[in-house]
């Protein structure tokens, strides 16, 4: 069986296992996700999300960035340094970083 097959036959309260132990560090039983498990358990949550389409404001890692998108308050905009002049806010001078 292929790592492919095997996200495809993933049983969808073993993905809420995985999910909820990436999101609180630890196994249902208590034990601590080392590193490698969590980065294990991270990639095949994410590809199950992909593989099964679950929407994106229900994936793992979703901000939802609401009225504050494409503002000077959303991570994914920076300052844009060149800009000369005053204090007054343009919408110009924020560019999106795409990551």
């Amino acid at each position: 069986m292929t790592y492919e097959e095997l996200i495809e036959r993933l049983d969808p309260t073993v993905y809420r296992n995985l999910k909820q132990a990436i999101e609180l560090g630890k196994w249902p039983d208590g034990r601590a996700l080392t590193r490698e498990q969590r980065a294990i358990s991270l990639e095949a949550v994410i590809y199950y999300e992909e593989k099964h389409n679950v929407p994106e404001e229900q994936r793992v890692g979703y901000l939802d960035r609401g009225e504050k998108a494409g503002t000077a308050c959303d991570p994914s905009v920076q300052f844009r340094k060149d800009r000369q002049g005053g204090n007054d806010v343009d919408p110009d001078q924020f560019v999106e970083v795409k990551v």
